[in-house]
């Protein structure tokens, strides 16, 4: 399997790469600068100047693009809609790690979390730059794309259990009620949807269980 992870420096990134190297598969960093991940091989180059040549190969991208301030937060729509661009037509498969607030909490998925009343100010902008990355590929059928959403509780520093439950649309809670996950297990998540490819054209979530 192989595998570019785009934005392998940061926190998310370097441990996806970190997941997939321990399983044998072959990875690539895609960073603008120093490749500071494990990834034995590295394309220098900002992801806005990625064509589909320097792609070809590969049998999955990964988009761990994060950013959190006002003047950033258009880069994460905005990554996934040019590697989705890039990646049209190919049968390359594009796994973007995504965010949390716009999972449904209800069944008839008309409330997703960030639209309810206790959702925090503090994360709305952020959220809605994911939901606006998740909207655009919903409504493209020419690329396999697979959106995973993290728990509530994204956890940077969270332990790495090995285990995880994977849920669809929902925002969904463990045994003791709650919502939350670790980037290391979030990770691990990541790499087996990359190897199986179960979830093509699909949102998935994924919780510690």
């Amino acid at each position: 399997m192989k595998i570019a992870v785009v934005a392998a420096n940061g926190k998310e990134g370097r441990l996806v790469v970190k997941e997939a190297l321990s399983r044998g598969d072959e990875v690539t960093a895609v960073v603008r600068g120093e490749n500071k991940s494990a990834a034995p091989h590295a394309i220098l180059k900002d992801l806005f100047d990625l064509t589909t040549t320097d792609l070809a190969g590969f049998d999955v991208i990964v988009d761990a693009v994060g950013t959190w301030t006002s003047e950033t937060l258009h880069v994460i729509p905005d990554a996934a809609k040019h590697l989705a661009g890039i990646l049209s037509g190919t049968d390359i498969r594009l796994i973007v790690v995504g965010g949390a607030g716009s999972l449904f909490v209800n069944k008839e998925h008309t409330l997703a979390l960030k639209d309810t009343p206790d959702f925090s100010d503090d994360y709305k902008p952020v959220s809605a730059a994911h939901s606006k990355a998740l909207e655009g590929l919903r409504n493209r059928s020419d690329v396999k794309w697979t959106y995973i959403s993290p728990a509530a509780d994204f956890q940077a520093d969270g332990t790495r259990t090995g285990s995880y439950g994977l849920a669809g649309e929902e925002l969904t809670a463990n045994a003791e009620g709650e919502s939350f996950i670790s980037y290391a297990d979030y990770a691990i998540a990541v790499v087996d949807e990359a190897e199986s490819g179960r979830h093509v054209g699909e949102r998935i979530s994924v919780y510690a269980k």
